[in-house]
């Protein structure tokens, strides 16, 4: 009842590599696009000013407050028409692909910087003080100094939470972007195999993040020693 059509698998690799690389875009776009907006936000919260500081407070706490779906659906709205209406955007690009790569990073960039500001946080105010001393403006402090060591000393927890951006990359179902779990799904609705592929995926996930979290433990216990 529960075997797998490999023949019927081997048929749709087409489809499913297709899936694997929007899954993979994803999610590195979410992870790069993340950091980066995490990073400009934990600098703007730490700051000395309070403008900055507000905005950053209010950016993580509305965004981590709205569901994920609910900002992949929003998106899917808003984001064709500001790009058709401002940019220009070619019919030709697969405008579920660009909604779910906004969502992912506006809401990434929120997780990722209370991530980056616990880190800057946790660092010695000895790290601010040899830094001015040797002249360097705020900027250099943060971008020499003060994020170089952060980074390192978050490095785990942010590994932890790539690993749950890639999991939470099959949401995109809702917009009927073509992952590697709707594809994978849409195989199995198609042949009349859908519990084996869904196994089949679950076992996916399941191994690459048990791999990766596997990384992750590697990393705490260097950090650690």
């Amino acid at each position: 009842m529960f075997a797998l059509d490999w023949d019927s698998i081997v048929a749709a690799r087409n489809v499913i590599g297709a899936g694997v690389a929007v899954t993979l875009q994803v999610t590195l776009v979410a992870i790069a696009g993340g950091i980066v907006g995490g990073a400009v936000l934990a600098i703007c919260a730490v700051s000395g000013r309070r403008s900055l500081q507000l905005f950053a407070k209010f950016y993580v706490a509305l965004f981590r407050a709205v569901p994920l779906v609910m900002l992949l659906l929003w998106f899917f709205l808003i984001v064709p028409q500001v790009l058709r209406t401002f940019f220009g955007l070619s019919p030709s690009i697969d405008i579920r692909l660009v909604s779910a790569m906004v969502a992912f990073v506006l809401l990434e960039s929120a997780f990722f910087a209370e991530i980056i500001r616990a880190g800057i946080l946790g660092l010695s105010k000895g790290q601010f003080e040899a830094a001015a001393a040797l002249g360097m403006t705020r900027y250099q402090t943060m971008r020499l100094v003060i994020l170089p060591q952060a980074f390192r000393a978050m490095l785990p927890i942010m590994l932890t939470q790539c690993i749950v951006i890639f999991q939470d990359t099959s949401l995109v179902y809702v917009i009927s972007l073509g992952d590697f779990f709707r594809n994978t799904v849409s195989i199995g609705e198609r042949d009349g195999t859908l519990v084996p592929m869904l196994l089949l995926a679950g076992a996916a996930y399941w191994a690459i993040c048990s791999g990766l979290s596997g990384l992750v433990r590697v990393l705490q216990n260097r950090a650690a020693a």
